[in-house]
């Protein structure tokens, strides 16, 4: 008996974005459809996974993690190589030194690492900054400086420090990542104060803030449910790829940190923490995520064969 399947008749699309140059850009978004629900619509661009580099060795990551990572973390153009081995699609370099209670690192010193780690490796480079604002709009303005024409995607911009990140964007030839607090809304409002600068829609990314599994998974996964079938019924203003930057939100959880000795009901600490990376990365695809951000090499290696499963077209 022939199966007749309900299709959903979508009026636009989402926009597509190019990271890093030729030959090795990546291209994110693009979708006309859900997430790989092929039969109602396009989705050519596979979801891409970047692995997080920081310009600082991590004092409070777990062994588990750290030992993937051994030797190179107190070095971040060796770390961003190591990422590279591992398969990474993209190197997210996270300048946490910057912040005023770790090294207070300078705008130009950052941007010297910056320019060291794009130049040695030839994946597309995710920067983002140390999560005080003030103080990323400095950072991100030099890093856009001195790699003019690099195409890098920077973050985060928020409604306090968004006009000079998108200022050096536009002057730089860079993408800029428009992060808000999981509020539609807010996300849509950032979105409209940044394109009013004349930064195209194609240079955007959204990030609308994630949870990892089990610490408020599914509100962030319905605000990016949203956001997605806004893009795809035609409002301009949430037509942007999402990016989830997961890592940091996984592995401060105590399912990931506490050891086996420590739970153990919770089972064998890395296979536990490997899946919960690997999990919330799944659930965010399904809502609509186009770019990853994780830290264990075996989770992008584990949510990658999802991936390349969920992306083989199923004939009825």
């Amino acid at each position: 008996m022939a199966v007749t399947i309900a299709k959903e008749r979508w009026t636009s699309k989402v926009a597509e974005v190019v990271l890093g140059t030729e030959p090795n850009a990546v291209k994110i978004g693009g979708e006309s459809t859900l997430p790989f629900l092929h039969f109602e619509g396009e989705m050519n661009n596979y979801p891409k996974v970047a692995l997080e580099v920081w310009d600082m060795e991590p004092t409070e990551w777990p062994e588990m993690l750290t030992r993937a990572y051994a030797g190179v973390l107190n070095d971040p153009v060796a770390w961003a190589k190591k990422c590279v081995e591992y398969g990474a699609d993209m190197v997210c370099l996270t300048l946490v030194s910057a912040h005023p209670d770790n090294k207070d690192t300078s705008p130009e010193e950052c941007a010297r690492v910056a320019k060291a780690v794009a130049d040695a490796v030839n994946v597309p480079l995710i920067v983002l900054g140390c999560g005080v604002e003030e103080k990323d709009a400095q950072v991100l303005e030099k890093v856009a400086e001195a790699l003019s024409g690099r195409n890098l995607l920077l973050g985060l911009a928020t409604a306090e420090n968004y006009k000079t990140i998108t200022a050096a964007c536009m002057v730089h030839g860079h993408n800029i990542i428009a992060s808000t607090p999981l509020d539609i809304n807010l996300e849509k409002q950032l979105n409209i104060l940044i394109m009013e600068m004349n930064l195209a829609a194609d240079r955007i990314v959204i990030d609308p803030s994630v949870g990892a599994l089990g610490y408020g998974i599914e509100y962030a996964y319905s605000i990016m449910e949203r956001t997605r079938i806004g893009a795809l019924t035609g409002d301009k203003m949430l037509a942007m790829p999402v990016i989830c930057i997961l890592g940091q939100e996984v592995w401060k959880t105590k399912e990931a940190k506490n050891t086996t000795e420590e739970a153990p009901e919770w089972g064998n600490q890395e296979r536990r923490a490997i899946l919960w990376e690997v999990v919330s990365a799944a659930a965010f695809a399904q809502a609509g995520g186009s770019l990853f951000v994780l830290r264990h090499p075996e989770s992008l290696k584990q949510f990658r064969a999802h991936i390349e499963k969920m992306m083989r077209p199923v004939t009825y």
